[in-house]
């Protein structure tokens, strides 16, 4: 299967993609990467919540929400120190994209901001990709992240938008596409997927993609979460996402984008290699790595640096180095 890059998908289209036959899905998916992206390589990425819990949104599925009683407590903003080391650490065991994030409902023009500059630039003078998440910002906030050097801003549709005011109410989905539209009067690049089992149908999947297909240019990045149920969110009861839910969901991403890197991001923990492997033949080409197995707070479980190693090892793959810039020059991630 040989496919251009479009932006004028249909919903009926993108739905026949989504249901085909599961294994044919596969297989139109992986030659779809093959044509667009090296198979052999995986962009290892390490998040780091920089400032965890006490966020005043309501997304249901969320431990960091102040509306809900989550093990998870409030903490200040991480110092430069912190961040930095840690993603030293990472660096040094083969990650190339390091991702902040901040449990904020937007960011404001503050000391906090000024600190997360700092992080940012110091972070990318590493010769790492920085990535954010840190809520809804301004044209004049992105253009300052682009000053500081971010390479990719992340903002999640989460899902569809008739879906979206059952799962959030304190924002809006309009909202978090005028975000998308900020960035994207920088040269950031664009960090924007979804989260699978919030109790969304398979309509509403496609749904969400068709959004994310025909923004124009496409995110270079999407990832693909699958639901980590938090006691005392009001997701916690939802039923575990089947596997093949998910590999049809990343072979129809990357066929409807298929120079987007497709991300296998939270939730990755609770999949078998033989379950990682499937998602990797269907197009995914990258997965979040940790050493203390946490993806962003205690409630998001993560494999560690070393079994990844082992499981690219044994598959064949090989840890992607970061996309260096004009204006950057630093050596490659080395593997450890």
């Amino acid at each position: 299967m040989s496919v251009g890059i479009r932006y004028d998908w249909q919903e009926t289209e993108i739905q026949q993609i989504y249901n085909m036959p599961l294994l044919e899905l596969v297989y139109q998916a992986a030659s779809v990467h093959r044509q667009y992206h090296d198979p052999k390589k995986i962009q290892v990425c390490k998040l780091i919540s920089i400032k965890t819990g006490g966020c005043p949104e309501d997304c249901g599925y969320c431990a960091q929400s102040s509306h809900y009683k989550t093990e998870v407590k409030p903490q200040a903003l991480l110092d430069k120190e912190t961040v930095v080391n840690i993603a030293q650490t990472a660096k040094q065991k083969g990650v190339s994209r390091v991702c902040m994030g901040a449990a904020w409902r937007e960011v404001r023009d503050n000391s906090q901001f000024e600190k997360v500059l700092e992080m940012v630039k110091e972070v990318t003078d590493m010769g790492l990709e920085v990535c954010c998440t840190l809520g809804m910002l301004t044209a004049d906030q992105a253009k300052r992240l682009e000053t500081a050097g971010l390479y990719a801003y992340n903002h999640n549709l989460d899902t569809s938008e008739d879906y979206y005011s059952t799962i959030i109410t304190t924002r809006t989905y309009s909202d978090r596409l005028n975000t998308i539209e900020k960035v994207r009067q920088t040269n950031v690049t664009v960090c924007s997927g979804g989260i699978l089992g919030l109790g969304e149908t398979a309509e509403d999947r496609v749904s969400m993609l068709c959004t994310l297909a025909n923004l124009n240019p496409h995110p270079e990045s999407v990832p693909i979460n699958i639901l980590s149920q938090v006691e005392g969110t009001p997701l916690e009861n939802q039923p575990d996402v089947p596997i093949w839910d998910v590999v049809r969901m990343i072979a129809t991403a990357r066929i409807v984008m298929p120079t987007s890197d497709v991300r296998l991001s939270a939730g990755r923990a609770r999949l078998s290699q033989v379950e990682q492997a499937f998602c990797f033949m269907a197009g995914a080409n990258s997965i979040f790595s940790s050493d203390d197995n946490k993806m962003l707070t205690v409630t998001t479980p993560c494999p560690d640096y070393d079994a990844d190693q082992e499981m690219l090892n044994l598959l064949g793959l090989e840890m992607r180095p970061p996309v260096q810039r004009a204006n950057q020059v630093a050596s490659p991630a080395t593997v450890g």
